[in-house]
């Protein structure tokens, strides 16, 4: 059965466009560039036929789709992760056959799933304003399910503010929560901040797609991006068949910025034709686990400043900071806009935050924020237009982000709980990374920066020469081959080096330390002295 198609038309003045519709059917919609209206019946009558030919085949093949999508890579949720979670299946299943008996996905940072737990203040009041109905009985929250008072004051704000959080918000994130999150920033910082440059996202990933796609205006534009890096950056690029800039940053120096290299980065890419837009820093590091100083910040900006490129600051990682103290890149600005007026006020930054890293760990929630600093105004209405497409950021990661930024006070009954809590958590955080670089420091081939902040370590792997030749021969990088044959023999999920980027001819692989216990440390070196034995 095959179909004809019988055009109509009439056209006439009027300041409505008329879309076709069937049987004569019309439905107005407006038109401001035009003031023609087209009448357009359409009419469609069945003819019979024998189909002899081609069987019907699918309309999307991989050789048909977006080629931006297929060129784009993502190695934390790769190959190795999709064989971790088959792995797991099999061992869910009852399979005796494997060498270990737990995976440890190792390969992402996503705490709650190795076993964080969630803070009690957060879960609690997330629990009121998903079901309101538990407010009508305080008492009983109190009395029988350990609520404080300050728990349930807190889940009436959030409320009065979002109505519900299954209704949309305000595409920018609900006005109390921004409120919340400017007074955490001028905590933090020392410096105002407006509500109204504050975005709330689903998570800080979405924020960076948003700025992505802003500024990348066309084939030519390019964004300087850290390298190793987080590849969640070179992807979105992909998408959006823009450049990635690459700079290295220096090992040697506890993984630094060099800013003598950006700049050579930038030359060479405008020499082949790229309008470089932007320059990405991702402080604390990842996948690195560096954390700058308050003088590399300065010379991140001042050359930003030089070059006029707009700055984003991924900063998820501020709390997760072991060696020093975090400085923001908009605490940084506002100082130098003060110590040099009119050299610095003209630098566009964009700072990033989230509640799925830190001592919160929340990554399944989707929430975060982004703002803007410098931003022309009439850009900043694109950017709301933008995330309006969206609608809004998913409500309860709003509510959790809210807390984040505004956690209970020294004096308010949830504090001694949440203190001890979020203090337990670092403190367990750091004791794992220690305990890991220590493993690392006794492997054979192995070299691994202390670590600084984040939650991974990066080490550097020499492997022997038939090492390198078996992996040529499976058709993987060595640092690949490295990592499968460690999750075959251990259920050690890690990430090698290649997938975020790595100076030429050396080797790295990235491991969280989030995972409880040290028997999968354990693991990790008997299975490396075994490996480095085999392709001696």
């Amino acid at each position: 059965m095959v179909w004809q198609m019988r055009l109509v038309s009439s056209m006439r003045a009027s300041p409505l466009l008329r879309r076709p519709v069937l049987q004569g059917l019309t439905r107005p919609i407006a038109s401001s560039a035009s003031n023609i209206m087209a009448q357009t019946t359409v009419q469609y009558t069945a003819r019979q036929t024998l189909s002899t030919t081609v069987p019907r085949t699918r309309n999307l093949e991989l050789d048909n789709i977006n080629p931006h999508v297929r060129a784009a890579k993502y190695a934390v949720r790769g190959e190795l992760a999709v064989k971790a979670e088959e792995l797991r299946v099999k061992l869910a299943q009852g399979d005796k056959s494997l060498p270990f008996d737990s995976v440890i996905f190792a390969n992402i940072g996503n705490p709650q799933q190795l076993d964080q737990k969630p803070i009690t203040f957060f879960r609690q009041v997330l629990s009121l304003v998903e079901n309101p109905s538990l407010l009508e009985n305080p008492e009983a929250l109190k009395k029988s399910f350990g609520y404080e008072q300050d728990v349930i004051d807190r889940a009436h704000t959030l409320l009065k503010d979002v109505q519900s959080v299954g209704a949309y918000s305000h595409s920018q994130g609900a006005p109390f929560i921004r409120e919340s999150v400017a007074k955490f920033i001028e905590e933090r910082d020392g410096f105002p901040a407006n509500p109204q440059d504050i975005y709330c996202s689903a998570g800080a990933s979405s924020g960076v797609n948003t700025l992505l796609n802003v500024i990348c205006n066309g084939p030519d534009a390019g964004v300087l991006v850290p390298i190793p890096q987080y590849p969640l950056y070179t992807a979105t690029l992909s998408l959006l068949n823009a450049h990635c800039v690459p700079y290295l940053l220096e090992e040697e120096q506890a993984w630094g910025t060099n800013v003598k290299a950006i700049r050579e980065s930038v030359i060479q890419a405008k020499s082949a034709g790229i309008n470089v837009r932007a320059i990405v820093i991702i402080n604390p590091g990842n996948p690195t686990g560096a954390s700058l100083s308050a003088e590399d910040v300065k010379n991140v900006l001042e050359f930003a400043a030089e070059e006029n490129l707009v700055v984003i600051a991924d900063e998820v990682y501020q709390t997760n900071v072991f060696a020093g103290e975090f400085t923001s890149f908009k605490k940084r600005l506002r100082q130098l806009q003060q110590e040099e007026p009119k050299k610095y006020d003209d630098v566009e930054l964009a700072s990033l935050h989230s509640v799925s890293k830190g001592m919160v760990g929340e990554c399944g929630q989707r929430g975060g924020y982004f703002e803007l600093v410098g931003f022309d105004p009439l850009v900043a209405a694109q950017i709301y237009k933008f995330v309006s497409i969206m609608l809004c950021p998913p409500v309860v990661g709003q509510c959790l982000l809210e807390l984040m930024v505004n956690p209970p006070k020294k004096g308010e009954p949830s504090y001694e709980l949440y203190h001890k809590e979020y203090n337990g958590i670092r403190d367990g955080l750091h004791k794992r990374a220690l305990a890991l670089y220590d493993a690392f420091r006794q492997m054979e081939g192995v070299e691994c920066q202390e670590p600084q902040g984040a939650m991974y370590l990066f080490p550097t792997i020499t492997l022997p020469a038939k090492a390198i030749e078996a992996a040529v021969e499976e058709g993987r990088a060595a640092d690949e081959f490295y990592c499968m044959r460690l999750l075959e023999a251990t259920g050690v999920c890690v990430v090698p080096g290649s997938g975020f980027g790595q100076k030429e001819n050396t080797l790295h692989f990235r491991t969280t330390f989030l995972a409880p216990g040290t028997d999968w440390v354990e693991r990790i070196v008997e299975f490396h002295n075994q490996f480095m034995a085999k392709y001696k």
